[in-house]
């Protein structure tokens, strides 16, 4: 016999209603001892979840959506960033009793029919442009934006201080002495993620005393293989060049990949700094240096208040931005010339 609520509550020796509220991941109220106890009880009489009764008896689906674009060929592109947010989600918002959709959109009209079609609690967006969540219009459920400077004011936007980190990696270059170097990142408009990189390293670059003629860019999509293209090229096409910041750790693996594919070596003719820290970061040759954003924080905060937001309304109206720092690996040198100078 499928086991139910009230004997879960008999063999505890608690309410209903508590165990209801630790099975729903709602426990702030019930002691630590009680939530272990219940959940053993649980565990071993094999007591599953009717989650549909759940959710038609309380009003809500218990599904938050994160929703991604889809490429152009209309697969799911899924970057290593996004894989992080995702399954940071998935973790945070399982424990407090709530499912994530993943799903791909196509257009911005398919934002509005899945969280009809699927009666979402809540929407977080990840790797929309600003432009894309601008044009949004999708009634009164919360929503998040990962990595958005969007004006919508019905998105939250939690993001990493993009502007510090390309004023970090611009001024690391600059102090190791390279002068001609290059951005390399996504056709943005506006002052996004892209934009605020761009603005904070030029910045830091001009302080330095850098000619503005010797901060080139480079349009190139963040995929590996992108990077890797570019890298092929890059000595060939910008021999005065030096040193390149790229807004990814995986565009810039790819262009480090490229490089050595053309005979170079990173930072012996090229210097590299990447943004992010994801796992691969360290495990390149050399390790890439990077600008970290604190990724698990990142995921926490949206986890919270897109859960704030559904149970009480209470997330913050404002963006929240996090904190970034510089990590040291082996892929920044200075100048080849200048070592070989300081050597003669």
């Amino acid at each position: 016999m499928t086991a139910r609520l009230s004997d879960i509550a008999d063999e505890a020796g608690v309410s209903v209603m508590t165990v209801s509220n630790v099975m729903n991941g709602k426990s702030a109220r019930v002691s630590p001892a009680t939530i272990e106890r219940v959940l053993a009880i649980a565990a071993r009489l094999g007591y599953v979840p009717n989650i549909p009764a759940r959710s038609l008896a309380a009003n809500s689906s218990h599904i938050v959506g994160a929703l991604v674009p889809v490429g152009e060929n209309n697969s799911l592109l899924v970057s290593p960033h996004t894989v992080a947010v995702v399954g940071g989600m998935e973790t945070h918002l399982r424990h407090r009793g709530y499912h994530v959709l993943l799903r791909g959109i196509e257009n911005e009209d398919q934002v509005a029919q899945t969280i009809r079609g699927w009666s979402l609690d809540g929407v977080v967006l990840v790797e929309f442009t600003d432009a894309q969540i601008d044009r949004l219009s999708i009634g009164s459920v919360p929503l998040v934006a990962i990595d958005s400077y969007s004006s919508n004011p019905r998105a939250i936007g939690v993001r990493s201080d993009d502007h510090r980190g390309g004023r970090l990696a611009g001024a690391r270059l600059a102090d190791a002495g390279h002068r001609h170097v290059l951005f390399a990142g996504p056709p943005y408009q506006g002052m996004g993620v892209v934009g605020q990189r761009w603005d904070g390293f030029r910045a830091a670059c001009l302080d330095a005393g850098l000619d503005p003629r010797d901060i080139v860019t480079e349009e190139v999509l963040t995929t590996f293989e992108d990077g890797r293209r570019l890298g092929l090229r890059l000595r060939r096409d910008r021999p005065e060049v030096t040193a390149v910041f790229a807004t990814a750790d995986h565009l810039a693996v790819g262009i480090m990949a490229g490089i050595a594919e053309a005979g170079g070596s990173v930072p012996g003719d090229v210097s590299v700094i990447g943004f992010d820290d994801l796992d691969f970061a360290g495990y390149t040759t050399p390790g890439l240096t990077t600008i970290a954003q604190n990724m698990p924080a990142k995921v926490a905060e949206a986890s919270r208040i897109i859960l704030d937001e559904i149970e009480h309304g209470q997330g913050p109206r404002a963006p929240v931005s996090l904190d970034v720092r510089l990590v040291e690996r082996g892929s920044v040198a200075p100048p080849a010339r200048d070592v070989r100078q300081a050597q003669a």
